[in-house]
């Protein structure tokens, strides 16, 4: 099921809205400062391309460092994080909430709006957080 609500996803609301992701990457990385976006930005449009069996985690839930240097690394995620939400991050949050409601409308697509409400609330705050599969993040390790 997760190929086929991925493959309408795509065709209906995906790819324009990985195109923003895109585009608001592609701002940021050509100002050279920005790049710490840049890579949010292409992860967050692959999920906005094909969202079904993908999660989204924060960055200090996967390596669970809490010394100075990623305290470090928060203040400046804060910093880049306003900076998205004032340049391409209102506007991703628009889109994705306008797809949500034109997906809720039908009955049929709820599932594809409530997967935009979602990705419109990651579009507001993208940085210091990894996209997973669903798969990757419930897989026990090896041994145990």
């Amino acid at each position: 099921m997760r190929l086929i609500g991925n493959i309408l996803w795509f065709i209906l609301f995906g790819w324009w809205l990985a195109l923003l992701w895109l585009l608001g990457g592609l701002v940021f990385a050509l100002s050279i400062i920005g790049l710490p976006l840049t890579r949010s930005a292409l992860e967050l449009a692959k999920m906005s391309a094909f969202p079904f069996g993908k999660t989204v985690v924060y960055v200090r839930d996967l390596d669970h460092r809490t010394d100075g240097m990623a305290q470090f690394t928060g203040v400046i995620g804060f910093i880049f994080n306003v900076l998205w939400l004032l340049t391409f991050g209102l506007s991703l949050f628009i889109s994705f909430v306008v797809a949500g409601l034109i997906a809720c409308i039908t009955i049929i697509l709820i599932p594809f709006g409530i997967q935009a409400f979602k990705l419109a609330i990651i579009a507001l705050w993208p940085v210091g957080r990894r996209v997973k599969s669903t798969d990757e993040l419930f897989e026990k390790p090896m041994g145990i």
